[in-house]
């Protein structure tokens, strides 16, 4: 049983909501984050800041949740992968660009992939690809080969402009080859052009 002579008040701001929770001082930031406010859209995977999966900004800069203690927080404001869109019914530039460019697959790590390309394209709008795969070298995905996570943080920069255009894909046949359905070239898919192809920076590494 805890003694609540050791709990430690923290106050913190996430997603522009105000909290505060008595907590023990050994409580993760990615605890408090999941169990005490509910957010549960951080994930935890190896707990050692290895994997990417709780990767958070507190005041602005990324950060491994699992790394740190609730009470390390208090008095910061911390934006998690649920204060990413304008509302429940929309999503952001970025959300919405790996969903049309198939930028996941079993999505795991991807709250914490859309936390640190938030914070690369915060700091750098139009970043190249090789840019892009540095701002990924934190974030761990067994799953994409990470091709379609570059397409799709190229296609948010390329269009910050994304969140006025309707969601739904462009239903047409070309809509299957790469073409994005939101009024933007079409993208080349893996093993074409510059996405793995004979040539590409990519091919045979």
């Amino acid at each position: 049983m805890t003694d609540a002579s050791t709990m430690v008040e923290v106050r913190v701001t996430v997603n522009g909501r105000a909290y505060t929770r008595t907590v023990e001082p050994r409580l993760l930031l990615s605890d408090f984050l999941r169990h005490e406010l509910g957010l549960t859209g951080t994930h935890v995977g190896c707990e050692h800041g290895v994997c990417g999966a709780c990767t958070i900004l507190v005041d602005d800069d990324t950060a491994r949740s699992c790394l740190m203690f609730a009470v390390q927080a208090d008095g910061c404001a911390i934006t998690t992968v649920e204060g990413l869109a304008p509302s429940e019914s929309e999503l952001s530039p970025l959300q919405d660009a790996f969903w049309t460019a198939h930028g996941l697959q079993c999505g795991f790590c991807t709250p914490g992939i859309l936390i640190s390309m938030e914070a690369l394209l915060r700091e750098n709008p139009s970043p190249t690809d090789d840019e892009i795969r540095a701002g990924l070298s934190g974030n761990l995905c067994r799953c994409t080969g990470y091709q379609n996570i570059v397409k799709a943080v190229r296609l948010a920069s390329l269009a910050p402009q994304a969140s006025d255009v309707a969601l739904t894909p462009d239903p047409s046949p070309t809509s299957g080859r790469g073409e994005t359905g939101r009024g933007l070239p079409p993208l080349p898919l893996v093993g074409e052009g510059g996405w793995g192809g004979e040539g590409s920076p990519g091919a045979g590494s």
